[in-house]
């Protein structure tokens, strides 16, 4: 199959950018134009091209697309100009930016300059900073031939760094950066503008009202400790930090400390104004996420933007300004995200995927056996706690059972537990009662907790650069300083790990540099931190398989966490809600033996879903 790498240069100015705009609204905008092109097929030389929008859609088209791989540097840029702008749909998509992710850092500054310096592939030029408010009709013979020179050049240096990346890639994760890619590139889902309009006007009106609360007694809103209170009415511990004058646990209410202002995104809208009232901010995230889906409405379809291995673990994230990872799970945003006429929207969620995993890998057989028989394991954990017949366990403590079995498999302790069990169960337990019950659930699944002191093991082999297993056998190896390779050929990587306890094992600690942006941070890692990375990758690598089997038939709409989102023809519904239901029971050859199971829902639109077919209206 060919390959195709391609760079557009596009018109911009200080207002009309990137920078100030999202991907999706540039592109579709009115100022847009194509000042030129550069495209390379296979090994050899560059072409640059200037012209007219119609020139520039015959040149374009003198190329067999239909059967070749298109190559970009953020191809969700150049693939989603090709597609809205000149009509084209590439065979498949790779984009070097996303590549360079699992092996640099989820996090880590991934543009062509920076990438292309560390393998050491080219030097990017800098004459895009001299095209600032120029047309393409506006630049000198000789400054075309330059900017010519500079996309061409970047060309040349995507085409060379995909070399280096492309050696020992998985083929599977090439077809989900081209999944993913096309959810943004040939997006399927539209949205009602009714809704989004109707949603906005009661979001604005609320949050009014909550910031008028809130700045009604300033006093409370400024005091930490009142302020904390307020958060703890709403179920909301508050962030900390150490503070670097007093080297003490302070409150971390500052608009630099991450954790404090990622509570503006919080599901809980009350929560959003408090925070946005400590702040200054003047709209909560809600409203603007509604107008910004009310803009795209008025564009055309939703293209759904997803940045690929966004985490450490390799999970999908947010891009382009719209996070769908963390929409409310009951949200007028999901109403207003529809399938096409004569289409249906199947929303299948993995059940219980981490612990089901967990259970597999640690080698807690009669867990595992509980899943797959489709025990109610949170009854049968609560039974433990509470010491009743599972049939007499009451709804309140089946849901401890819940946050138990969900929230502990990773060294949670008794603080850690009683926070959860408040957040998720909305019931306050005495401390003394959270130790009672941590103990029984690690007396009940004692594999579990030798996973972590291996774990602890484990964190020393990387240390000392030593090769070992590490749970089931089979699954993953640890590869000493190059970290732990998962069973896709993809890496769980520790950087520069250090020791930064003296105490005996299990309970030594470590740190490893993590890439935030350009900024290199510590990070704090235990045998039971681990266990959590390793568990959330291997999930996310079943889920990731399952979701490209499933897109051999159905059209993949999006990912949320452990879900796949597609849209089926609606008179092959019932039989399609089987089929992906039937695809997300199914392991890949190296998880035989985990007990996955699903669910489904399925309706017109992503929030408004029913358990059949047969119930939609």
């Amino acid at each position: 199959m060919n390959l195709i790498t391609l760079d557009f240069e596009t018109y911009y100015d200080k207002e009309y950018s990137l920078s100030k705009m999202t991907m999706e609204a540039y592109i579709r905008d009115e100022r847009f134009e194509v000042v030129g092109v550069s495209v390379q097929v296979g090994d050899g030389a560059p072409e640059w091209f200037s012209g007219t929008h119609e020139r520039t859609q015959k040149f374009l088209d003198q190329f067999d697309w239909h059967d070749s791989l298109a190559l970009a540097h953020n191809m969700m840029f150049d693939g989603a100009i090709l597609a809205w702008r000149f009509g084209i749909h590439p065979k498949g998509m790779l984009d070097t930016a996303c590549m360079a992710r699992p092996i640099l850092g989820a996090e880590a500054v991934t543009k062509l300059a920076v990438v292309a310096e560390h393998y050491g592939v080219g030097v990017k030029g800098t004459e895009v900073e001299n095209a600032l408010g120029l047309r393409r009709l506006e630049f000198s013979p000789e400054g075309l031939q330059r900017y010519g020179r500079y996309c061409k050049n970047d060309v040349a240096i995507t085409y060379a760094l995909f070399k280096r990346l492309a050696d020992g890639f998985p083929k599977e994760e090439l077809r989900l950066i081209d999944l993913g890619l096309r959810m943004f590139t040939d997006p399927i889902l539209r949205l009602n503008q009714d809704v989004l309009h109707a949603h906005l006007e009661d979001v604005a009106a609320r949050k009014a009202r909550l910031l008028a609360a809130c700045a009604q007694d300033k006093t409370v809103i400024g005091s930490n400790e009142s302020f904390a209170a307020l958060l703890r009415q709403l179920g909301v511990e508050p962030p900390t930090k150490i503070s670097p004058k007093t080297k003490k646990t302070a409150y971390a209410f500052a608009k630099t400390d991450e954790e404090f202002t990622d509570l503006l995104e919080h599901e809980d809208e009350r929560v959003q104004a408090l925070v946005a009232a400590r702040l200054g901010v003047k709209s909560t995230i809600e409203e603007t996420r509604t107008a910004r889906f009310v803009d795209i409405a008025t564009r055309g379809a939703f293209p759904v933007p997803l940045r690929y291995y966004a985490a450490h673990t390799g999970r999908y994230g947010g891009t382009d300004k719209i996070n769908l990872q963390n929409l409310k799970r009951v949200s007028k945003l999901k109403d207003a995200m529809c399938a096409p006429p004569g289409h249906l929207v199947i929303n299948c969620d993995s059940s219980q995927i981490e612990a089901r995993v967990l259970a597999w890998w640690a080698g807690q057989d009669d867990l595992v056996q509980a899943f797959a028989e489709g025990q109610d394991v949170y009854k049968i954990m609560a039974s433990s706690i509470y010491g009743v017949p599972v049939p007499e366990i009451s709804d309140a403590q089946r849901q401890v059972g819940k946050v138990v079995i969900l929230g502990s498999g990773y060294g949670l302790g008794a603080e850690g537990l009683q926070r959860v069990i408040k957040t998720m169960a909305k019931i306050d337990t005495p401390l003394d009662e959270c130790g009672r019950i941590i103990s029984i659930y690690r007396e009940t699944y004692p594999k579990i907790q030798d996973l972590w002191k291996e774990g602890s093991k484990v964190l020393g082999a990387i240390f000392n650069d030593r090769t070992v297993g590490f749970g089931k056998d089979g699954v993953i190896v640890v590869e000493g300083k190059k970290g732990i390779r998962l069973p896709n050929g993809l890496y769980l990587h520790y950087p520069n790990l250090q020791e930064i306890t003296l105490s005996d094992w299990p309970w030594r600690e470590y740190k490893y540099d993590s890439k935030k942006f350009r900024t290199i941070v510590p990070v704090r890692i235990y045998g039971g931190s681990l266990v959590e990375n390793v568990t959330q990758a291997l999930a996310r690598i079943i889920v990731m398989w399952q979701m490209l089997e499933v897109a051999k038939r159905q059209r993949v709409a999006l990912t949320v966490h452990d879900s796949i989102v597609t849209v089926v023809p609606e008179h092959d519904a019932a039989q399609e809600q089987a089929f992906i239901e039937a695809r997300m029971r199914v392991a890949p050859e190296w998880a035989q033996g985990v007990p996955l199971n699903c669910e489904s829902k399925i309706g017109r639109n992503y929030g408004q879903m029913y358990a059949s077919a047969d119930l939609v209206v």
